[in-house]
């Protein structure tokens, strides 16, 4: 990103920012999807992508409806929760069980919040410079997220961790 010159511009960036950071994490749950045991999780991460892609497609016609090259700006602060992810998942983690599933719901977590303040303030920007409609479908797609991420706490506060400290009593 350039020097911002006004709102718009830093409004635009926004939201190529996070289309980077949907695609990144969109390839890393389809990569830990099969890893977790709990099928209520596994569900959630399936259809994780699914969402994650229409909030995608929301970005992009926003960034054409601002008339501009629709395209993303790659996502430095994703690029780092999906490292991290990777690490305690996909390396560090163990192959499977009761324990995993709390290491990906944690991750999931701390990506889903990096959506959660990006929409969040893509739709504080929108508002501000007029864009009703956009706002609308930021907002939305900001519900949508925080749904999700409400979802995987009641997951992490039930079974989830009744069944790890199972495991580790």
């Amino acid at each position: 990103m350039s020097t911002p010159e006004d709102l718009k511009e830093i409004y635009i960036d926004e939201l190529k920012d996070l289309w980077s950071a949907n695609d990144q994490m969109k390839r890393l749950l389809k990569k830990i999807a099969g890893k977790a045991s709990d099928d209520q999780l596994k569900e959630m991460l399936t259809k994780s992508q699914d969402g994650i892609g229409k909030h995608t497609d929301i970005l992009k016609e926003l960034i054409a409806g601002q008339d501009e090259k629709v395209s993303k700006d790659h996502c430095k602060g994703m690029e780092g929760l999906v490292t991290e992810a990777t690490k305690h998942v996909l390396e560090e983690g163990p192959d499977k069980g009761p324990l995993l599933d709390a290491i990906i719901i944690a991750q999931y977590q701390r990506m889903t919040h990096y959506g959660i303040a990006g929409f969040g303030t893509a739709a504080a920007y929108a508002k501000a410079l007029g864009l009703k409609d956009d706002n609308k479908k930021l907002r939305e797609a900001t519900k949508e997220i925080y749904g999700g991420d409400e979802y995987m706490t009641k997951l992490a506060e039930t079974a989830v961790v009744l069944h790890a400290e199972a495991d580790a009593g």
